[in-house]
């Protein structure tokens, strides 16, 4: 917990800080739930907060309590940077590393302001002076619940707070089937439930709420562009940017489309190659023993989760897919 309740007198000081709250690009739920529940907590106990986030997201999460409020840095580039200038204390959620935001990292870098870290990645870079961390949570929004817990502050959860929260931890657990939910998890969960989470509207929200194009998209990758690797156990998916094009794909239609391989049988290692234009981008999601952080980085300039990672490449999509296969046979004995 590296002193983390050291910041509750920053926090409740006679004077009031300037708190600006950052996560990863791209969010997903449980970035930006985990951002949005901690600003309306936040807020509540009446601090003055902003979430600036490195760039857009999918419009499966613009339902979130107090998301018309989040600061897009690519839009507004000099207010976010007037933001972080200014700040008194920035917390950084659910990445590890400030390459993870962007440009927005060069900024918090050199920010005088108080850096706390909230996450439950692997490695952590070690940029703050508090932290929050362990890789046992199953998600950032459990910490968040964990933080106002250790603050005293569990009777301030209101029903925005914990419908942020709780969508957070159902899409990190992949609605609670993954190793990483514990019995605390389930207790937290069970907590924001009692303060007004309402579950099967916020799984509503996230999971039937995508466009057309995109179901056909799934569609189309799923019946042309998956292959299977037997002798490796492996499920490989590459869009290429004219598919991207053709389905008019936008942020966050991708958004799972890697966990489909692992639903099929004696699939243990499902991989995603995208061809974002500027970059490659890849995910990949294992079972059992694979550790898909560590190929992740060795091979792909990425990290993540054992079982949950991403990485990225400079080199043309069917380079990547070629690089990826040859790199399959060195942990070959951990597929099979």
């Amino acid at each position: 917990m590296n002193n983390i309740k050291e910041i509750q007198p920053l926090l409740k000081a006679s004077k009031s800080p300037k708190v600006v709250i950052t996560t990863h690009h791209k969010p997903d739920a449980d970035a930006l739930g985990s951002s949005l529940g901690l600003l309306n907590y936040l807020l509540k106990i009446g601090i003055q907060a902003n979430v600036v986030t490195p760039t857009d997201y999918g419009d499966f999460l613009k339902w979130m309590p107090g998301e018309s409020a989040v600061i897009n840095f690519e839009e507004k580039e000099k207010y976010s940077q007037s933001l972080v200038e200014e700040a008194d204390i920035i917390f950084c959620l659910d990445f590890n590393a400030l390459k993870r935001i962007n440009k927005l990292g060069v900024l918090v870098a050199q920010s005088k302001a108080i850096k706390v870290l909230i996450d439950h990645h692997l490695e952590p870079e070690g940029f703050e002076q508090f932290r929050l961390w362990t890789t046992k949570a199953s998600s950032t929004c459990e910490l968040i619940f964990w933080l106002i817990e250790l603050m005293g502050d569990v009777s301030a959860i209101d029903e925005d707070i914990a419908s942020c929260l709780y969508a957070g931890i159902m899409t990190d657990t992949a609605s609670f089937k993954h190793g990483s939910t514990t019995a605390t998890t389930h207790r937290v969960a069970a907590t924001l439930l009692e303060k007004g989470a309402k579950s099967n509207r916020i799984f509503e929200a996230i999971y039937d709420n995508y466009s057309e194009s995109r179901t056909r998209f799934i569609g189309f990758c799923l019946s042309e562009k998956l292959q299977i690797l037997p002798e490796y156990h492996t499920a490989l998916i590459t869009v290429t940017a004219e598919d991207l094009k053709k389905f008019k794909i936008i942020t966050g239609d991708s958004e799972g489309l890697v966990n489909y391989g692992l639903s099929i049988t004696g699939i243990k290692l499902s991989v995603l190659i995208i061809d974002r234009t500027v970059a490659r981008k890849m995910s990949f999601r294992s079972k059992d023993s694979f550790p898909a952080n560590e190929f992740a980085r060795k091979y792909f300039n990425g990290g993540g989760h054992f079982n949950a990672a991403g990485g990225e490449s400079l080199e043309p999509i069917d380079q990547v897919e070629i690089k990826f296969k040859a790199a399959l046979n060195e942990y070959k004995n951990y597929l099979n």
